[in-house]
């Protein structure tokens, strides 16, 4: 069978342009093609986990049933009830599956976890998602159709963008009109070409072309950079990887993105020029937005207010930088069970911390001086830290912290 890595090689891209040309058709004419979409969706889940890839593909299915008995459980009980042990226990149930395939490698170096599959992540908070809207009564009714294809929904079942539940229900059950498709179509083909641009050009210039022999001359000039700090090689490592991933994750993102416009639905956008961000938080509205977006509302709001509820800390000014210590600690983990990840999160939790003592600050002093030079050097210096961030998280100094010793 063969096994395609989505949006990876052009093969992926004829394939899709094939299946979708008759959803398409119908979505012109009004009418959403629910049996053939549902079919092209399985061949292309097949064509994804298929193949080598069979043992995922086997993880996938028993995931999928795990999660509507998890999910569907908890909707059922809460038309009766809503006791907060049975939503925390709903929520850890959830989470499990993903707990296990992040923890098992740092257990067991070079070990995968039976349970893993690719896009485990990005499905664990689509179901994490629909308990807490259902615990809130924002999502009313359960339906486990719908719920499978909000979670298998092939454009961006392996890497997101992650949607919410309610607005993909919303489009996947109204079909857009013939006008407003057209436009749809018209932004795909642009994201499409964009995203060639970005992932397919630029990606491949940064990561193959220059990360690698960045990479050889900073593991060369390694005993110089752990004697006295400085080494080119690693600042010019540093900001061709943080340029290598922008565009290579910015561009699998627009293809995705272009796919779920074709098939009439509105998947949100990811990224919105972050590097051109004023300050560390202005990143986080622009950078992975639905990954942020999903952090800030469902553990950053829930942990201010239970914070704020059951006065565990009495200063106000503490709640908040309590809150994005835990929120970046738990993205550190999900991101993997190793330092560099860990101490990423930590580092963009200080960094916000920081920065809003900053912006405090300006407040109280609305006589420090604001045109186009200061926008200029925030925006140089969110880049940098930025930067330096990716350079962490990226694991190159742990590999070359084992080279120099």
């Amino acid at each position: 069978m063969i096994n395609l890595q989505p949006y990876s090689n052009p093969m992926y891209f004829v394939w899709l342009a094939v299946a979708l040309l008759p959803l398409m058709i119908g979505l012109y004419f009004g009418k959403r093609l629910v049996v053939y979409q549902t079919i092209i969706s399985g061949i292309f889940l097949l064509l994804i986990f298929g193949g080598p890839k069979w043992q995922q593909g086997l993880a996938l299915i028993g995931y999928i049933i795990f999660q509507l008995l998890v999910v569907g459980g908890y909707a059922a009980y809460k038309k009766h009830a809503n006791q907060t042990w049975a939503f925390v226990s709903a929520v850890l149930l959830s989470i499990v599956p993903l707990v296990i395939v992040k923890v098992v490698p740092a257990i067991e170096v070079g070990r995968q976890s039976w349970l893993g599959f690719l896009g485990i992540s990005y499905l664990t908070f689509k179901s994490v998602q629909m308990i807490m809207e259902t615990r809130d009564g924002t999502i009313k009714e359960f339906s486990p159709v719908m719920f499978v294809r909000f979670l298998l929904f092939f454009p961006t079942v392996s890497s997101g963008p992650i949607d919410r539940y309610r607005r993909f229900q919303q489009d996947y059950l109204q079909v857009p009109t013939r006008e407003h498709y057209l436009q749809m179509i018209e932004k795909a083909v642009h994201y499409l070409f964009l995203g060639f641009l970005y992932k397919f050009i630029l990606g491949y210039l940064f990561g193959t072309v220059m990360l690698p022999r960045l990479a050889h001359i900073a593991i060369m000039q390694r005993a110089a950079f752990f004697h006295s700090g400085i080494s080119l090689a690693l600042v010019g490592y540093m900001y061709t990887y943080s340029m290598y991933l922008f565009f290579d994750f910015a561009g699998y993102s627009l293809f995705a993105v272009a796919a779920s416009y074709l098939m009439g639905i509105e998947t949100p956008m990811n990224f919105n020029q972050p590097f051109k961000a004023h300050n560390i938080k202005d990143f986080w509205n622009r950078w992975h937005m639905t990954l942020s977006f999903w952090f800030r509302d469902f553990i950053f709001m829930r942990l201010t207010f239970f914070i704020m509820k059951h006065h565990l800390i009495k200063k106000r000014t503490r709640i908040p930088q309590a809150a994005y210590l835990i929120n970046f600690l738990i993205m550190g983990f999900w991101h993997g069970v190793t330092w560099y990840y860990i101490v990423y999160g930590l580092f963009h939790a200080g960094a916000i911390i920081i920065n809003d003592y900053w912006l405090a600050y300006k407040k109280k002093n609305p006589q420090l001086p604001h045109n186009r030079w200061t926008e200029g050097l925030a925006i140089f210096i969110t880049f940098n830290v930025v930067c330096f961030s990716f350079l962490i998280f990226s694991g190159f100094l742990n590999t070359l912290w084992f080279q120099a010793h």
